[in-house]
């Protein structure tokens, strides 16, 4: 499967290949203040491949916080933020928001709330570098 997202503007697009097709998308709704007060839902798949397309990149702004291992991509046309990348050992990893799906049946979306508390940088860079999308190319 083959899912499309993007920001509300469409400055930010993303394609995600998911192979084989999933039965169900996880769909992880962080509880940390900055997801919260944003609706940021996130999945990746491991084995997928994520790429990225930027209209105008002088309209996309990044935004880190806390242990700043994060950068969450804001457009700054419309405020929506579609993925969220973390570069570990020179490479680069990436969750995508499901709110931003364009091609996905609701249905499929296995939502559940997912806190950091009380994670140390080190055991957060591990889980990422274990679930979070591998493959991932800016084009």
């Amino acid at each position: 499967m083959l899912i499309a997202g993007s920001c509300h503007c469409g400055n930010i697009r993303f394609t995600l290949a998911w192979a084989p097709d999933p039965a169900e998308i996880p769909a992880r709704a962080c509880t940390c203040t900055f997801c919260s007060k944003h609706g940021g839902v996130w999945t990746s798949y491991p084995a997928g491949s994520l790429q990225v397309k930027i209209e105008n990149a002088a309209q996309v702004s990044r935004y880190a916080f806390d242990t700043e291992t994060a950068d969450f991509h804001v457009c700054a046309q419309c405020g929506v933020v579609p993925l969220v990348t973390s570069s570990i050992d020179d490479h680069l990893y990436a969750v995508v928001n499901v709110n931003t799906f364009e091609n996905v049946d609701a249905s499929l979306l296995r939502r559940s709330s997912s806190t950091v508390d009380g994670e140390n940088s080190a055991d957060r860079l591990s889980r990422r570098k274990r679930n979070w999308i591998a493959d991932v190319s800016f084009i």
